[in-house]
């Protein structure tokens, strides 16, 4: 302005110094509300700075943050994917997403994520333990897949049973690797045991199809018409 005055170049720049005062409050309001753990207003505080401040980094980051916090995985992936392109060898983003993806189950989108936080940094030692025991445990599952896709039920039974042995902390994995045990069972015409493991299945998720389909099956090995 100083260098060329113009009436519409004056009132366009009070504008952005108005505009970037009310962010910078917002800003302190919504880092009170993350240290308060109100992340539902820090949430609101963070959408709209994020509405004109798009390409920050840190902003997404900690919204991100506040969505974990709430029990939001996939609106913190989608935050974290934006901090992951915005900045530079952003390991930490890369890792987050990682673990996300392995706490909802999917083991193969979470290895993905944490090879590309290890290119970034080999020697990123999160990324390094992550990748192992995501590693191992992607290898066991598409094990017992292909001896389920070669009729090997027991040896696919043996598999699964390791699977719960490797990832014990995350509930999700014990839930499908009995499943699937309910599935090689049943077809494995093993009924009374296949009941036993498919109910337990259906108590954790009673709308689980594949269950309910596994259960009907040797239900009719029982001559258990009615159920």
């Amino acid at each position: 302005l100083k260098s060329n005055p113009s009436s519409n170049e004056e009132k366009e720049a009070q504008t952005q110094l108005t505009k970037s005062d009310e962010l910078q409050r917002l800003h302190s309001q919504a880092l009170s509300a993350y240290q308060r753990e109100d992340y539902v207003a820090a949430i609101s505080l963070l959408d709209e700075i994020l509405a004109v401040c798009v390409w920050d980094a840190e902003l997404r980051e900690l919204r991100a943050e506040c969505y974990i916090k709430e029990g939001e995985p996939s609106k913190a992936i989608s935050d974290l994917k934006a901090a992951a392109k915005l900045k530079n060898d952003n390991t930490e983003a890369f890792y987050k997403i990682s673990r996300i993806y392995y706490q909802l189950g999917d083991h193969e989108l979470s290895l993905s994520e944490v090879r590309e936080c290890l290119k970034l940094d080999q020697d990123h030692k999160q990324c390094f333990s992550l990748y192992k025991q995501v590693k191992k445990l992607n290898k066991q599952i598409e094990s017992a897949e292909e001896f389920i896709r070669e009729g090997r039920y027991e040896d696919a039974i043996n598999k699964y049973d390791s699977v719960m042995k490797t990832e014990p902390e995350v509930p999700i994995y014990a839930t499908r690797a009995k499943e699937r045990i309910c599935h090689c069972l049943s077809k494995n015409q093993q009924a009374t045991e296949a009941i036993k493991v498919c109910t337990e299945v259906l108590q954790l998720e009673p709308t689980n199809v594949n269950a309910l389909k596994d259960r009907a099956e040797a239900y009719l090995l029982e001559d258990l018409y009615e159920e």
